[in-house]
């Protein structure tokens, strides 16, 4: 936990997508991205929505849906999962950038996906994560870290992003509630926001949460708060 726990960069964070679900707070440092790849399609898509209003094109995937749920000429849907491996109804996170994307420059991911996280983002080439400036990621059924097999996967993962990327931000979905292991609460669902570790020259622990421009995945529902040992991470750089 204290791996993943945020840093302060220095850098503002701003929510984009509105408020509720389907909102994620990023670092104020997309200029100059030129795509936005976000595997699964909800009822909402505010988020894909406003970069696509200021002339960034964004890649849709999804099978289980037949579309994005608005309509604009900067959306890209494909009707396939994404995977560990391409085939018929899947198609890998590698395929899916050079097919869709053959400028140079940085890009970005956000990804919600159910749990199909941990293999692809855990066997995707590391020169491919490099090129994702940011990634917003929503980590499923993140408390099955308290078996032995879950929590090989799941270190996996992260080991692989964490190589690159730094956690600036994590925020706990109340759709579920912790689950105690070691005397630990762990949220089976957690919203993660990393940014590229050459974007930034210093850290320092953010020290508290949740961040004022947070809001709840679902309206009404009870919040529970992060358990502290999720603070207190990477010390100050130079």
């Amino acid at each position: 936990m204290r791996s993943l726990a945020p840093i302060d960069t220095g850098i503002p964070l701003d929510r984009v997508g509105g408020d509720g679900d389907g909102g994620y707070l990023i670092p104020r440092d997309t200029e100059g991205v030129v795509a936005l790849f976000s595997p699964g399609v909800s009822t909402v898509a505010n988020f894909e929505l406003a970069f696509a209003e200021r002339g960034v094109p964004c890649f849709l995937a999804d099978r289980s849906v037949d579309g994005p749920p608005v309509a604009h000429a900067g959306l890209h849907f494909l009707k396939k999962h994404l995977g560990q491996e391409t085939g018929p109804d899947t198609i890998s996170l590698g395929d899916w950038v050079r097919q869709c994307c053959t400028l140079p420059g940085d890009l970005m991911l956000q990804m919600d996906i159910e749990g199909a996280e941990y293999e692809v983002l855990g066997t995707a080439p590391s020169d491919l994560l490099s090129r994702f400036r940011v990634i917003v990621l929503e980590v499923h059924d993140l408390h099955h870290m308290r078996r032995a097999e879950s929590f090989e996967r799941i270190s996996r993962m992260f080991s692989r992003l964490l190589a690159t990327h730094a956690v600036v931000h994590l925020h706990a979905n109340n759709c579920r509630e912790p689950r105690r292991w070691l005397g630990l609460d762990i949220h089976p669902v957690i919203e993660f926001t990393f940014l590229r570790r050459d974007r930034f020259t210093s850290a320092k622990p953010v020290q508290t949460l949740p961040h004022p421009l947070d809001a709840s995945n679902v309206p009404g529902a009870r919040e529970w708060p992060l358990d502290p040992n999720w603070l207190g991470g990477e010390r100050e750089t130079t």
